[in-house]
């Protein structure tokens, strides 16, 4: 038996991976960034970091940024930290390298000062440019050269020191020429319009000149939230202004969003118009300065569909692509603090200023219920104020609750348009919940008022609070009921004889949800094989079950009651049942339709041979 040799390991080779750039351009431009536009924003963004940490070095040092276009070429000019040699080496070249990157705290301290964090650079200028220029010095050692960094899309790249008169000052100028098929990007006006939009807030002067040389300022400082107005009129108009320019509307109202423990600064707008709960809202975010996202969807709470706002963070962390916001615990809290704040808006208004408060309501009063049914605070608070379709007309709930005791509620529209003529001519309390987040507030009312009843309508309860008919004409149309109550048993329906107003109404259906699941339930067993059919016949149970009540009060009832003919009679009954289903606008069962045609063609057979002798005329 032989032994095994062992073999001496040997260390690995150490290999670097090769980075196609051509191929990560493609990437960022088709898949990090939304468009080629942002590489201004990467122009503004190492312009402005450099800066600051050239004001964290000499706080007395000039802090300004020069941009140009012109001729197919564009140029930053910075006052900046600039780069040395070795610099120059370690950084441009690395893919991912940032001078901002440092350790753990020191990672962190970056993410508080400066715009850029993920080391990406200038390689997005390649977006856009065919060759990159850069000419730095650096102000940490001042005795150093400035250096020249020349890259092409190709992945290749030379360094160069300069004589000292080729930038006698610290700091950096980059000049980007265009790629073929980019031009349209490196155009003066879009370039100062690009400008404008992403660094009008930044914090030091920068400056825009076009082909004719003339310097016009990008920044606009302060933001106009906070800037000082003569009157708080002023302030409104000045607000409604910028709203109209960012988001093209003039708001209803406007709402401060000031969180300084949050580092959040900005202004929501009220929308004029109504918009689905539904529709993401995008909002205006800056970050220190720099415009992040104008589709910011996650930093409001979903309830606050009805405002637009524009906010200045340096607080939240922005997405790999920096166009939107890293969904964290400190958004989460931030968007908390900032549906607090809308919330105290609306809790302001209730107690100053009522009017401007139903100026509101009657457009968003959708977005108040949402946000009411999380808090009984803020229900409690527009109660009065929040409208709903009752049988007393629009009104606050606060009102309706004080004309009565017991309130009964709809869950679809057409139950309560059906009802609600003939529950108001007998003082019934009923309000619709067809629409969104109703039906919800009105299960939550007695939790604010104590002792209110709250139920949802059913049929015993109109019933009961319709007139009864004597003993006497009941007993004298006893024949007639029974030949309704035969006709209609086989669809799941009672009779009930009542007088009510309006006297217009010959007929109502009334149901509750246990009848409605009966009829359901009914219907499906009719349609099963004999397996489920023994299922669902074994749920069956007491539920009520719908109920036909008829007016005695019309005269089409008694007409109808008085029918010698049986069988005309219950043919008028069925008629009765189907327009009466019809009023109420419920789904027809294939048994529902079946009847409607059969009661129809028997009233017109009726019709046309109930006198042979006249019609021989």
């Amino acid at each position: 038996m032989t032994s095994a040799i062992p073999h001496e390991e040997t260390a690995p080779d150490v290999n670097s991976f090769q980075v196609d750039l051509r191929g990560l351009v493609d990437l960022l431009s088709h898949h990090l960034y939304s468009s080629p536009r942002v590489y201004v924003r990467e122009l503004l963004q190492n312009a402005v970091d450099a800066v600051t940490a050239r004001q964290a070095l000499d706080p007395s040092a000039q802090s300004a940024i020069r941009l140009r276009a012109a001729d197919g070429t564009v140029s930053i000019e910075d006052s900046g930290i600039g780069l040395t040699s070795d610099e120059v080496h370690t950084l441009l070249a690395t893919i991912g390298r940032s001078s901002k990157r440092g350790g753990e705290h020191g990672l962190e301290s970056a993410r508080r000062e400066f715009l850029g964090q993920f080391g990406i650079g200038l390689l997005a200028c390649f977006v856009v440019a065919r060759r990159i220029r850069v000419v730095t010095r650096s102000a940490r050692t001042p005795d150093a050269l400035p250096v020249e960094w020349l890259a092409s899309d190709d992945g290749s790249y030379t360094v160069r020191v300069l004589t000292d008169d080729a930038r006698p000052e610290a700091g950096t100028t980059v000049y980007l020429e265009a790629r073929p098929g980019s031009t349209e990007w490196m155009e003066p006006s879009r370039v100062e319009a690009l400008a404008r939009d992403f660094g009008s807030l930044l914090p030091y002067d920068i400056t825009f000149a076009g082909a004719d040389g003339t310097e016009r300022p990008v920044t606009d400082r302060p933001a106009v939230w906070d800037r000082t107005y003569p009157t708080p009129a002023s302030r409104r108009v000045a607000l409604a202004g910028h709203c109209s320019n960012v988001f093209g509307f003039t708001p209803l109202d406007t709402i401060d969003l000031d969180l300084p423990v949050a580092g959040v600064r900005g202004v929501a707008y009220v929308l004029p118009e109504p918009t689905s709960p539904a529709h993401k809202a995008g909002h205006r975010t800056y970050l220190k300065g720099m415009l992040l996202t104008d589709h910011a969807s996650n930093l409001l709470p979903d309830w606050a569909f009805f405002v637009r706002a524009v906010v200045d963070t340096d607080s939240l962390r922005p997405t790999a692509s920096r166009e939107n916001l890293y969904d964290d615990e400190t958004l989460a809290a931030v968007r908390d603090a900032l549906g607090g704040r809308v919330r105290q808006w609306l809790t302001e208004l209730a107690a100053g200023d009522p009017q401007r408060l139903a100026d509101f309501l009657r457009v968003h009063h959708l977005g108040v219920k949402s946000l009411a049914r999380h808090d009984a605070e803020l229900f409690e608070l527009m109660l009065p104020w929040l409208p709903f379709e009752t049988s007393d007309g629009n009104l606050g709930l606060e009102e309706f609750a004080a004309a009565h005791k017991e309130i009964h509620f709809t869950r679809t529209v057409e139950e309560f348009r059906q009802i609600a003529p003939i529950a108001a001519a007998h003082g019934l309390g009923v309000v619709n919940a067809g629409y969104t987040y109703d039906a919800e507030l009105l299960t939550l009312l007695p939790t604010i008022r104590p002792g209110l009843k709250v139920t949802e309508l059913d049929a015993g309860a109109v019933t009961e609070r319709l007139d009864p008919v004597s003993t006497t004409d009941e007993l004298a149309l006893a024949s007639f009921l029974a030949t309704a109550r035969t006709r209609l048993d086989p669809h799941g329906c009672d009779v009930a004889l009542r007088a009510f107003q309006p006297v217009s109404v010959p007929a109502l259906f009334l149901d509750d949800r246990q009848a409605r699941h009966e009829r359901d339930r009914v219907t499906a067993q009719e349609n099963a094989d004999s397996l489920w059919t023994d299922i669902l016949g074994s749920l069956r149970g007491s539920a009520p079950r719908a109920r036909l009540v008829l007016n005695h009060n019309n005269p089409l009832i008694r007409r109808i009651a008085g029918l010698p003919d049986v069988e005309l009679t219950g043919t008028a009954v069925e008629s009765l049942y189907g327009q009466a289903l019809l009023m109420s606008q419920r789904p027809l069962r294939p048994a529902d339709s079946t009847l409607l045609n059969r009661a129809f063609l028997g009233l017109l057979e009726w019709a046309t041979h109930a006198n042979p002798q006249e019609n021989q005329k």
